[in-house]
């Protein structure tokens, strides 16, 4: 087995056919075919199946396909840390972050990353569970990851700063004359929530029992952004981290008291590269709100 065979399955399973996979690798159809063949003759398992619709990965292969990423994502980091040591960085960088964090502060470092590795290139996504996010951190699939607490070690958890969690209320909402929202006084609001194995709605939970408020759901929704507009209509009231409240919208956001944060926390994976380590240092040149930073967990 070679890098090169696992390159060609992954594309394989990303074009679902082994035509689109050569175009996509600028390479020979059967040379694909070929590849994939002997991957599976040695293996002893057949990968993939071959559907009207084009080739879907069996359960066996899914789960090779998975470490077969990992292995080639390895790769391309070693590859990447030895062009580094010769003065050139580049490659790839995957970085997730636990919905709603570091709205403001990710694109200012990541615009400065590229700015400073132009060949670089870098995947950003948001993760709204945070066990899955932690579980990717686990699994080497993730080079930096922003979350409010991990069960990495302590040298791979840098402590950044926090997330302010604020309310958001209605054009023309009664409590919008205060400058400082009391919890008790949301008691009887709708709330727009979030999906119910995400990060943020385990802290909506977390601050509505805290404060015995009832949990009445207005609706749900999938993200930060979303549910401050409809907050803004009146469908009911949130709380999101301030940091990821849309422009144009700061008029109808209120802190609460009690306060409520979470720290922000920049996992970095095991042996991590320059690439990572340079945006480590960027992150920590933004502003972060410094409110409620307990222990790593």
């Amino acid at each position: 087995m070679s890098l090169r065979q696992f390159e060609y399955a992954l594309a394989v399973a990303e074009q679902g056919s082994v035509t689109a996979a050569a175009e996509l690798l600028h390479v020979a159809q059967p040379s694909v075919s070929q590849q994939i063949r002997g991957l599976e003759r040695d293996l002893g398992v057949q990968l993939f199946e071959r559907t009207p619709t084009g080739l879907v990965p069996t359960a066996v292969g899914r789960a090779f396909l998975r470490e077969a990423e990992i292995a080639v994502r390895a790769s391309r980091r070693a590859r990447a840390t030895a062009r580094a040591g010769a003065g050139e960085l580049e490659g790839e960088l995957v970085v997730a972050a636990q919905m709603g964090f570091g709205t403001r502060q990710l694109p200012g470092a990541l615009g400065a990353l590229r700015r400073r590795f132009p060949r670089l290139e870098v995947t950003v996504f948001e993760e709204p569970s945070s066990a899955e996010l932690d579980r990717l951190c686990r699994k080497g699939v993730l080079d930096l990851a922003l979350m409010a607490a991990c069960e990495r070690a302590p040298a791979n958890a840098h402590r950044l700063g926090g997330e302010e969690f604020v309310v958001v209320l209605g054009d023309g909402h009664r409590l919008l004359a205060a400058d400082r929202v009391e919890l008790g006084e949301l008691e009887g609001e709708p709330w727009i929530r979030f999906d119910r194995d995400s990060a943020l709605d385990g802290v909506l939970l977390a601050v509505l029992r805290d404060n015995e408020l009832t949990p009445a759901t207005a609706a749900r929704v999938s993200q930060t952004a979303t549910a401050v507009r409809w907050a803004a209509h009146g469908l009911g009231v949130t709380l999101v981290p301030a940091s990821a409240v849309p422009h144009g919208y700061e008029h109808l956001v209120r802190p609460v008291s009690p306060a409520v944060s979470q720290p922000v926390i920049a996992v970095v994976r095991a042996g991590a590269g320059p690439a990572e380590t340079a945006l480590l240092d960027l992150l920590r040149q933004e502003t972060w709100h410094a409110a409620a930073l307990s222990p790593v967990p």
